[in-house]
């Protein structure tokens, strides 16, 4: 019976959800498995992939094949680098320690890759927040200015008329005084 390690969907539509499983190659895609390794969720940004490494090791020692996919994820996991390391260890050119040392420190290497990956989203995030609160500032401040201007304007325009209503009503007194004096 010849093994693969893949990978099998769960989730719904446009939301896909996997486990990483050693399954017989025969088996349908979503069908029967042998053991299930670890899941993975392409949907968050990066991707969340949770994984046994040494049962997927153990799984690679027996003969498992991995698919281009789970290949990718066990590379980014350490599973083929610490497969590799055991083979090492095997044929003695490496000590347990030495191989331990090793795994752990491209682990450590990866995991600040990771964080500073999510620090870059959750900056860039950031920035693009500020920069929307801004120009919506920008665009409420020009919206204000010409709210102002206008109501400027529209008094503007009342007000001449009003001057000219005064000015005509002060002027008809006058003028009936001067016809009045005339007259005496």
């Amino acid at each position: 019976m010849s093994v693969k390690i893949r990978l099998q969907r769960h989730g719904k539509k446009q939301k896909p959800f996997y486990w990483v499983v050693a399954a017989d190659a025969r088996s349908k895609r979503d069908g029967k498995y042998l053991e299930k390794i670890g899941t993975y969720n392409p949907n968050t940004n990066p991707a969340t992939i949770e994984l046994n490494i040494d049962s997927a090791v153990k799984w690679l020692h027996n003969g498992a094949q991995p698919t281009d996919t789970a290949r990718a994820i066990l590379s980014y996991k350490g599973a083929l680098l610490k497969h590799h390391l055991d083979g090492g260890i095997r044929k003695g050119a490496l000590t347990q320690e030495q191989a331990d040392a090793k795994l752990s420190a491209w682990l450590d290497a990866k995991a600040g890759k990771v964080d500073a990956k999510k620090d870059g989203l959750t900056k860039a995030q950031a920035d693009a927040k500020s920069k929307a609160f801004k120009a919506e500032q920008e665009v409420n401040a020009k919206r204000l200015a010409a709210a102002a201007k206008a109501e400027a304007d529209a008094i503007a325009a009342a007000t001449p008329a009003a001057e000219e209503e005064v000015a005509e009503a002060e002027e008809a007194p006058a003028a009936e005084e001067n016809n009045e004096t005339t007259e005496a």
